[in-house]
């Protein structure tokens, strides 16, 4: 596993020196955490560190007693061949293997043992010799931040992404224990959006009895974890920072725990069917406001809306521009309206065709429109005949005088009607327009003008499809009249959509 994947979940015990130089210490420690870790549902890593020592630290301080890392690294010295051994215990246990190399001989060793991924420390967060050669490896990169600025975490994923590499970043705060005060854990919010490419997980250093951090980091969306991890004995103690096995059974639940809660990621929960049902008990039911008979549609206008519901009642959150619910039975005044009564026809994906292909001819035409306009969508003889028969207007201005755009889609075209109080004229923008004024027909084009005086009956319609301006004395709501009179009884031939251009 070397993709992304690799981190999701991943929670790394980091040994570094707490194997204090002893094989049989650092096998102790793998094997406790192992067991320490069992029945989580988690991915589970283990970290060693090498240093190559001979070359790693200066031919003048070696054997110094005086300079304190030197003294530590020195007098928990373990060879190539006794890494080799943890190694192999923490694969045959499942682990998956992790090393932070702190030089290029290093990196040398990591390719040789078959190390699943790397790891970066902070201290070695822009050290360039050395990312040179980790990023000559085939393994993804874990890489911890502590006291890197800004620009230089920029320049590091710049590096990172520019060769491809399959990499996380850590935020870490390199005091040890690291105190509340100073845990900084919004770091990780900034992380998440400022470096969307990348895997944000938390290298921890807080008191091993705090596990109300790991709780808030995986609320905050980290993907991977790491903990300093070791094992009291007679012999050796333990530092203020690593956590014993008995502490990182607490830590993995409360990172459970954090997990459960916060629930599923990157999509919308699944209602249990206790919520659903308490919910449609809350909502308003929807009730006839009169007699209405089978096979009527029923409309938000032939209805109220009240507490409480029965059990298999339509609510109020039912209804949308884009249901149509017909009656199957005769319903009465005041009478709680069933879902089994009624028969449901849903447009949405209906309507939204019709504006894709509203907009395809109105980029067809190089005819820009203001977003914030509704869409009004005319199907006269219902949604399903709309390819045949309607248009699509654009109401822009409406006051003494008229603008509208009619759009129509290829092979569409509109009824007859005429008009008492308003007098337009017809300029075509795009297309080819059929107009029949009065029984007299005439083929437009693009550019062309036609004027419908008040009363004159007029049909229009389009091959290919048109966009029509229409600039008009003012309209009024009911001067549209239609010389089918089954156009007149539909009292549901519009259809209003806003923020269509999204």
């Amino acid at each position: 596993m070397k993709g992304p994947e690799i981190f999701d979940k991943l929670f790394i015990f980091e040994m570094a020196n707490n194997h204090m130089g002893s094989v049989e210490n650092g096998l102790k420690i793998i094997r406790e955490i192992h067991q320490a870790s069992k029945g989580f549902p988690f991915k589970f890593a283990f970290k060693f560190q090498f240093r190559d020592l001979d070359t790693f630290i200066h031919p003048e301080y070696k054997g110094r007693a005086d300079f304190k890392y030197v003294k530590r690294f020195s007098e928990t010295r373990l060879e190539a061949t006794q890494f080799k051994t943890l190694k192999d215990e923490a694969d045959k246990l499942g682990f998956i293997s992790v090393c932070t190399p702190f030089d290029e001989r290093s990196v040398d060793l990591i390719e040789k043992m078959g190390f699943n991924i790397i790891k970066i420390a902070s201290c070695s967060f822009t050290d360039w010799p050395l990312l040179e050669r980790i990023i000559k490896t085939d393994k993804p990169v874990i890489a911890s931040t502590a006291g890197a600025r800004l620009e230089d975490i920029d320049k590091v994923v710049s590096f990172f992404e520019h060769r491809g590499k399959t990499f996380a970043l850590m935020h870490c705060v390199a005091e040890y224990p690291t105190r509340d005060k100073n845990l900084e854990l919004n770091q990780i919010d900034l992380f998440r959006a400022r470096y969307p490419q990348a895997a944000i997980g938390y290298s921890t250093h807080e008191d091993p009895n705090n596990f109300d951090a790991v709780k808030i980091v995986v609320a905050k969306g980290a993907l991977l974890f790491e903990r300093h991890v070791g094992v009291k004995t007679d012999k050796f103690g333990l530092n203020a920072y690593s956590s014993t096995p008995e502490q990182i059974k607490k830590w993995l639940a409360a990172a459970q725990e954090a997990s459960t809660m916060c629930g599923v990621e990157d999509k919308r929960l699944e209602f249990t069917p206790e919520e659903t049902a308490s919910l449609r008990e809350l909502g308003r039911g929807v009730f006839a406001n009169r007699p209405i008979k089978k096979g009527e549609r029923v409309a938000v206008t032939d209805v109220f809306f009240a507490i409480p519901t029965v059990d298999g009642q339509l609510v109020a959150s039912d209804l949308s521009k884009y249901t149509e619910y017909y009656a199957q039975t005769d319903l009465n005044t005041n009478q709680p309206i069933l879902l089994p009564e009624l028969k449901k026809v849903d447009n949405r994906q209906k309507i939204y065709e019709i504006v894709q292909k509203v907009k395809m001819v109105l980029k067809d035409g190089n005819v820009n429109v203001p977003g914030m306009l509704d869409l009004e969508i005319s199907h006269h003889y219902g949604v399903d005949r709309f390819a045949e028969y309607g248009c699509t207007i654009i109401n822009f201005i409406n006051r003494e005088y008229c603008k509208k755009l009619i759009i129509l889609i290829p092979g569409q075209k509109h009824p007859e009607q005429y008009h008492q109080k308003k007098e337009e004229t017809f300029h075509v923008l795009h297309g080819d327009v059929l107009i029949n004024l009065e029984g007299v027909e005439k083929q437009c084009k693009t550019g062309d003008l036609v004027t419908v005086e008040r009363g004159k009956k007029h049909i229009f319609s389009s091959n290919n499809g048109a966009v029509i301006e229409e600039i008009s004395s003012t309209h009024y709501k009911e001067d549209s009249f239609y010389t089918d009179p089954e156009i007149a009884k539909n009292r549901h031939r519009k259809t209003l959509i806003s923020y269509w251009m999204d």
